[in-house]
């Protein structure tokens, strides 16, 4: 009796937020279970389960379908045997389901393939292929792949080299929200490359490509600001804003430009030691700049050790101004450990031809 009790109070004694990680867990656990007993209409129980991590479970539902020659389904296997989700990575089995898929008219297999040629991952490089395939699935309307092949044409060597043509590639994957897109027609805009050139068109698409998140896109917004491109007078909070987005993203470019705003209180408030820690932080990537440098030169030592200090856990902070590593550590107050895997980005999203 006094074990049950034990057990009992050890129960009651739970923290709410472990209690609630594993009910979401268990909540999840029984959506699958729900959609694969009573699916919806409509529902791709494959692709849903595989969107939830269930990796293994999208890999049997998705044989059944292949064997009848399913191109979707075909698709998935190569998705997950190409990115090794729940089963060793095996990018030759990918390639053989890939191209299956692509045999049987599905146009993302047909650019998953051009990108495992074009980047040779885990097979030998063969970008004449590539350019084959970025071609096929680009006649079909696949919009990675109309900018992949806009840039061969650029590069001029597996692709006919014309600027023409690789500005209307671009500049349709561009107008259908591809961030890369967006930046490279937006500079093709701007140098009258293969396009006459129109420089509020190309701010607006930088502008898209910087609110999506892309750093080159934001650091190149930000100079154009800072140089009066929209309206002819300087707009130093607008670029420091956009340099500031990108030195939090990483790009080295973008820390050392927002690091000499700050540190010479142009757009943005005066911050020596964030300047110094982002100096720091560019250093890391191999980006020095004497001018920085001499801003930063007769600065506070204590406060430059304050920003070394920060870069060192950047983008994290330092124990000491972390106030939840001043509290005290229960085990019993930890999560319980997540145990769902988060699906990695697949080579969909690889659209970069490098």
């Amino acid at each position: 009796m006094r074990l049950k009790a034990a057990l009992l109070a050890g129960l009651i004694a739970l923290s709410p937020i472990a209690a609630l990680a594993q009910s979401e867990q268990m909540d999840e656990a029984l959506d699958i279970s729900r959609m694969l007993l009573n699916p919806p209409e409509g529902v791709d129980l494959a692709y849903g389960a595989f969107q939830r991590g269930y990796y293994l479970t999208a890999l049997r539902l998705a044989e059944r379908r292949a064997a009848t020659g399913d191109a979707v389904a075909q698709t998935l296997i190569g998705e997950i045997h190409a990115n090794g989700l729940g089963v060793p990575q095996d990018v030759p089995r990918a390639i053989t389901w890939y191209a299956q898929a692509d045999q049987n008219g599905d146009i993302q297999a047909t650019f998953q393939l051009a990108m495992i040629y074009q980047t040779g991952a885990g097979v030998p490089r063969n970008r004449e292929r590539a350019a084959a395939l970025f071609q096929k699935a680009a006649d079909s309307g696949h919009v990675a792949a109309k900018y992949n092949l806009g840039l061969l044409h650029v590069e001029g060597t597996y692709a006919e080299p014309n600027l023409a043509k690789a500005a209307k590639l671009i500049g349709e994957a561009a107008e259908a929200g591809l961030p890369e897109a967006q930046y490279d027609y937006a500079i093709m805009l701007l140098e009258g490359a293969g396009i006459a050139p129109d420089t509020a068109r190309a701010l607006d698409l930088l502008e898209m490509a910087a609110e999506q998140g892309l750093p080159e896109a934001q650091v190149e917004y930000a100079t154009l600001l800072y140089m009066g491109a929209r309206d002819g007078s300087r707009d130093a909070q607008g670029a420091a804003r956009w340099y500031g987005r990108a030195a939090e993203a990483g790009n080295a470019v973008g820390q050392v430009r927002y690091a000499m705003m700050l540190a010479v209180a142009e757009g943005v408030e005066e911050d020596i030691e964030t300047a110094a820690m982002y100096r720091t932080l560019a250093r890391r990537q191999g980006l020095t700049e004497d001018a920085l440098d001499q801003m930063l030169r007769g600065a506070d030592p204590a406060t430059l050790a304050r920003a070394e200090e920060r870069a060192r856990y950047w983008p994290g902070v330092p124990p000491s101004e972390n106030p939840a590593s001043d509290a005290p550590q229960n085990p019993s107050d930890a999560p319980l450990p997540n145990t769902l895997d988060t699906p990695p980005i697949p080579l969909a999203d690889l659209t970069n031809a490098g």
